[in-house]
């Protein structure tokens, strides 16, 4: 956010439809088949049962006003196309509006397996689920609502929040660790590894403790914090986030678990 980005968005047209080419409807549904697979036995229920209320199409991506129209009968919420970036002004208020920020663009072939920005498929397949949830939709918007309040310094740490609940959260189930967060069900290799490898952290979610942690986004990553109930989420969502913020901030940042990033050469 903030940043150029070298992604083309799509523009709606004046009915708000956005035009996809026939290729870029079959990479969606290419996408789809692969993910909606992997992720069985590994997302959370609440997940799936986001999936099974959106409807999502399988062989076309789907149009944003569709996708309001579902989740807005369930939880209030929409999606709002945008481009492939947007600065953080524009990103908290629209969280804070109950409107989910979705970039218009979808990925190449080149590159199925990773992408350097989110695009549609991450926006709606690995989002938009869990905004079906009462107690994931109200934090989102008390999320942005903080966000709209913080000063540039402070959404540094609320970042943090943000990338380790809704973007890169797991779930504690009868059944073990499931995911909930869209970064994570949404890439293949990191759907496996997040529950799968012995490499990463598993700590259990500390909103304090997810706000002192840096991360990388370039890599899979090294912590996932592990939420105990979905409905934890309505006492963060009443919670005030910029007072636990500042009292992370107080505490420090831990060390980093991950390498730091070589520098490529001139």
């Amino acid at each position: 956010m903030g940043k150029s980005s070298q992604y083309v968005a799509k523009v709606p047209d004046e009915n708000g439809i956005i035009p996809y080419s026939e290729d870029e409807h079959a990479v969606w549904s290419e996408l789809y088949e692969r993910q909606i697979k992997i992720i069985q036995g590994r997302v959370c229920q609440e997940f799936l049962d986001g999936l099974d209320m959106l409807n999502l199409p399988t062989d076309r991506i789907p149009q944003p006003a569709e996708v309001s129209k579902s989740l807005y009968a369930r939880t209030g919420w929409q999606v709002e196309p945008v481009p492939a970036l947007i600065n953080f002004d524009r990103f908290f208020r629209l969280l804070a509006e109950r409107k989910f920020p979705a970039a218009s663009f979808i990925r190449t072939r080149e590159e199925m397996d990773y992408l350097q920005e989110p695009d549609i498929f991450h926006e709606i397949f690995g989002h938009t689920a869990m905004l079906t949830h009462q107690a994931f939709g109200d934090f989102t918007e008390a999320y942005g609502k903080a966000g709209v309040r913080a000063s540039k310094e402070e959404r540094v740490f609320l970042a943090r929040l943000y990338w380790f609940t809704v973007e890169f959260g797991l779930l504690q189930t009868n059944d073990g660790a499931r995911i909930y967060g869209g970064g994570i069900a949404s890439s293949p290799g990191e759907t496996i590894y997040s529950l799968e490898s012995d490499e990463p952290l598993r700590r259990p979610f500390d909103p304090i403790d997810a706000l002192r942690t840096p991360y990388r986004i370039d890599i899979y990553q090294t912590v996932y914090y592990v939420l105990d109930r979905m409905n934890d989420l309505f006492e963060l969502a009443n919670a005030d986030l910029l007072a636990l913020m500042r009292q992370a901030r107080a505490l420090g940042q831990f060390e980093p678990t991950y390498p730091p990033k070589v520098k490529e050469a001139a």
